[in-house]
């Protein structure tokens, strides 16, 4: 059931009550349906400002909290799997009463959720984009993942912030940004005193696996490599692209786990619409 909820000083949020837990979301622009998700955090709380340039323009953008951010709840005695979380978004989409969706996954665990929702409930999916992905941990981004997590466990939150700034984005943006990527407005700001939803963020990201099931999607998808990746770089990405019948791949050579600087957006943004116009 989607509604909204009445905070103190009658603010309203708006959240669904999907899968047994209240998942908020917001909903910008006009156009067709697309979805954006992202890894470890939100889209949301942002006015939008987060998002591709120019996409709101274009299309009606859906984006939402994963369980445990925010304003969403969580079943922290149920176990998370990328299934899970794609069986929330796969709900929302159903009570908002959407269809046809470009499903726009990136640097993360969004694009596991884009790839169970195209092959569980194909008739809800126009077109997926990946960026940021895998098919399946190998034993160098598994150690990843858990590495980011011990981190944040036994050094704290700031500590696993500058770590993972450090893997997720170039030497040259991050000398000169360095003062906005870390600190209390830095970058993950969801998983600051959340160690719990992080934990399981990881969890499901480890136990995602949909490599003998690639070949079954149908949607028109789009790959997008970054060549200067550290975490998801072609070595994951590539396995993807090859198995999806038809898909389109495109290399990003100068881009690292993290769009980041006006180049990189505009030529990200340049890749997207493309392949979303004609789709």
């Amino acid at each position: 059931m989607v509604g909204n909820s009445v905070l103190p000083g009658g603010f309203t949020v708006p959240l669904a009550e999907i899968n047994n837990h209240q998942m908020y979301y917001e909903i910008h622009g006009e156009g067709d349906p697309a979805v954006c998700m992202g890894g470890w955090g939100t889209y949301c709380h942002r006015d939008g400002r987060s998002l591709a340039r120019g996409l709101t323009d274009r299309y009606k953008v859906l984006v939402f909290d994963y369980r445990g951010i925010a304003e969403s709840s969580d079943e922290p005695g149920r176990p998370a799997s990328m299934r899970l979380y794609a069986d929330d978004l796969i709900g929302l989409l159903d009570s908002l009463g959407w269809r046809d969706v470009h499903l726009i996954g990136l640097v993360g665990m969004g694009c596991g959720v884009a790839q169970e929702i195209a092959l569980n409930r194909p008739d809800l999916v126009r077109s997926m984009v990946n960026m940021g992905a895998w098919a399946f941990c190998d034993d160098y981004l598994r150690d990843q993942l858990n590495l980011f997590r011990t981190v944040h466990k036994d050094s704290g939150f700031y500590t696993f912030q500058e770590f993972v700034c450090i893997c997720s984005f170039l030497p040259e943006f991050y000398n000169q940004n360095r003062h906005r990527l870390l600190g209390p407005g830095g970058e993950w700001p969801e998983l600051r005193d959340n160690y719990m939803t992080h934990e399981r963020l990881v969890d499901a990201c480890l136990t995602h696996d949909t490599r003998d099931r690639l070949a079954l999607i149908r949607a028109p998808t789009l790959v997008i490599h970054a060549a200067m990746d550290m975490i998801t770089s072609p070595r994951t990405t590539l396995p993807i692209e090859q198995a999806i019948p038809g898909a389109e791949g495109v290399t990003m050579e100068n881009t690292a786990h993290v769009v980041a600087g006006k180049a990189q957006k505009t030529e990200f943004c340049e890749l997207l619409f493309s392949f979303l116009d004609r789709h």
